[in-house]
């Protein structure tokens, strides 16, 4: 069998086994074995051992299950309620009164998960019953809370970016910063079209009335304070360049038990159940890591990576081009695999070509996150349609159609961090 034979057999394989319903790890790992048996048969499987221990052996992989603890910590103690409370005071007067809810909502809780699918989730479970009692439109209500969830890998702790980070030995902390700008503009954007939209058709958002005193404003602002303390200790930390990643995750850990302590209901049965959640979503995710170093080890033994680094460069694509081919990969891609599938299968075979079009990888860091949030909520498998359509047991066509616009606003986004590169690398470049 020909070279681009087995390459084109083994892609086949891996999309059969997708469409099976074959776990996204195991879809990954056994078309990778398969490469390799089929480049040089059983002495191929011998570099398989250093390959499971350099996987795993990471210091930047170790922020990871802290972060995921963080988050599984506040939410089992129904801090996530509390979020939406605090912020729906503050918020609720503005054109869209809930729905602008559902958006700082998310952005809030991003900050603390790292999660699109978790921040999704989290404030779904909470505002949807809100929003159907209080007839507000349901598409809207869906699409608002699908694409707020995908501000969980944008804004840091974003998991995405730790695996990107550890795949490309890019500094972790300078994409966490390079992903805040981007992320508060993406959660204005998305707050802005909602504004617009109640206000054009105002029966898509029933006006709500905010706090109506100081003392009620006090209140709510004491309901979110909690979370900003521990948003800001942690990315001040890594900013002012006194903590790594993963030990500002532990921080965080630390701050979320006594904040849950405080003001959520965290007792030792709640911390037992977290711990237990963080396991086995940890124990998938470093599955998944684990599966695309094997993918990579094959690529790399048969030299498919120089091969598509030699095909792209010969195509004299000028750096837009290459983008718009990025985006027609990434759009194919989110609608067959997850987030961290597409990091794990594309940019071993991409960042070798980034040098070459003089590609910042901190910036292509963000652009692929982005990419990878367009992804989260495209049709047939985008995670977070399936989140929101299961909490509500609604039509999952009504929270397609809701996410429609929220498509739009991210393309804009992804224009202006290709026209002003400096809105993520201002940041990073200013750290200490």
């Amino acid at each position: 069998m020909s070279p681009e034979l087995q390459i084109i057999f083994v892609f086949g394989v891996f999309l059969v086994l997708l469409a099976a319903g074959m776990a996204v790890p195991f879809a990954i790992f056994v078309p990778a074995l398969l490469y390799l048996l089929l480049q040089g048969g059983l002495v191929a499987l011998k570099g398989l051992g250093l390959v499971s221990w350099g996987s795993m052996d990471s210091f930047t992989l170790t922020a990871i299950p802290l972060f995921i603890l963080m988050a599984e910590i506040l939410q089992a103690s129904g801090l996530s309620a509390r979020i939406y409370r605090g912020l729906a005071k503050l918020v609720a007067a503005v054109p869209g009164g809930l729905l602008q809810t559902n958006i700082a909502g998310c952005a809030v809780f991003a900050a603390i998960s790292g999660s699109s699918v978790a921040t999704a989730a989290s404030i779904g479970g909470v505002a949807l019953p809100q929003l159907v009692e209080r007839n507000y439109d349901r598409p809207l209500a869906a699409g608002s809370l699908a694409a707020g969830g995908t501000l969980g890998i944008l804004f840091p702790p974003s998991l995405a970016m730790i695996i990107y980070g550890a795949f490309t030995e890019t500094s972790v902390a300078k994409l966490f910063m390079a992903g805040v700008f981007p992320g508060l503009i993406l959660t204005a954007m998305f707050m802005l079209y909602i504004a617009v939209h109640a206000s054009v058709k105002p029966a898509v958002a029933p006006r709500e009335r905010g706090p109506g005193s100081l003392a009620g404003v006090v209140l709510a602002i004491g309901e979110v304070l909690p979370f900003l303390f521990l948003i800001s200790g942690t990315l001040g930390l890594i900013y002012l360049g006194l903590v790594t990643p993963t030990e500002a995750a532990a921080v965080g850990c630390l701050c979320a038990i006594v904040i849950s302590r405080i003001w959520g209901d965290l007792s030792w049965r709640v911390f037992m159940d977290a711990m237990g959640r963080t396991v086995r979503l940890l124990g998938n995710l470093l599955f998944i890591v684990y599966a695309a170093y094997v993918f990579s080890y094959a690529i790399s033994f048969a030299g498919i990576g120089e091969e598509v680094t030699a095909f792209l460069v010969g195509l004299k694509l000028n750096q837009v081009e290459f983008f718009l081919a990025l985006f027609i990969l990434y759009t194919v891609l989110g609608c067959l695999v997850e987030s961290v599938g597409m990091i794990v299968i594309t940019v071993p075979l991409l960042f070798p070509v980034l040098a070459g079009y003089g590609i910042d990888p901190v910036w292509f860091g963000v652009l692929l996150v982005l990419f990878i949030e367009l992804g989260q909520i495209s049709p047939p498998i985008g995670i977070n349609l399936f989140v929101i359509q299961s909490i509500w047991n609604g039509k999952l066509s009504e929270v397609v159609l809701g996410t429609i616009p929220f498509h739009l606003i991210m393309l804009v986004l992804l224009i202006m961090l290709m026209i002003w590169p400096q809105l993520c690398l201002w940041l990073p470049a200013h750290m200490s």
